[in-house]
């Protein structure tokens, strides 16, 4: 991880909250394990009125379903619930998300492909960026494996997050 990654976001108000998107292949797994640490984090931190929390799928293979059920166990275990259902990126949402944030580096260079005029590509930052743990900058997907890779992902996560929420509190206005 970068000592600290240039955020490409404005000034965060309750009028004009942050909206961060985090994305993976499926959208049952690893982003919505995101989304929900993330929303947590806010949460606890009482600033869920500064964020608009979402994730999607680059794949359309889930879309309506809810995150798999080895993702919510873990979460559940550590006091988060995934509420989100699967959904797909749709090109419109480069232009509505303030932050788009992939899972790795297949999902990454997804997302870079459908900003095919490169106008959103500051926004589009990889999750493993904020880890300040050091290793690749994947998030593994867990889904053909066990519990173990489900529980791996949740650390990364959670990690990653805390860095990012760090991260983001400067630019939180509270007028």
């Amino acid at each position: 991880m970068s000592n600290q990654t240039a955020l490409p976001f404005h000034e965060i108000t309750v009028e004009n909250p942050l909206k961060v998107c985090f994305v993976c292949l499926g959208n049952i797994c690893r982003s919505p394990t995101a989304e929900g640490v993330f929303q947590h984090l806010v949460n606890r931190e009482g600033l869920s009125a500064f964020f608009e929390i979402d994730s999607a799928g680059t794949g359309a293979w889930h879309v309506g379903e809810p995150a798999n059920s080895k993702s919510r166990n873990v979460a559940e275990q550590n006091g988060i619930t995934l509420k989100s259902k699967a959904r797909i990126f749709e090109y419109s949402d480069l232009e509505y998300y303030d932050l788009i944030i992939a899972m790795d580096s297949d999902n990454l260079h997804n997302l870079h492909r459908l900003d095919r005029q490169k106008k959103y590509n500051n926004k589009i930052l990889l999750l493993r960026e904020f880890d300040p743990v050091s290793g690749d900058k994947e998030v593994p997907d867990p889904y053909y494996g066990g519990i173990y890779g489900f529980e791996l992902v949740f650390d990364i996560v959670m990690r990653s997050c805390e860095v990012l929420i760090e991260q983001i509190r400067p630019y939180i206005v509270n007028k």
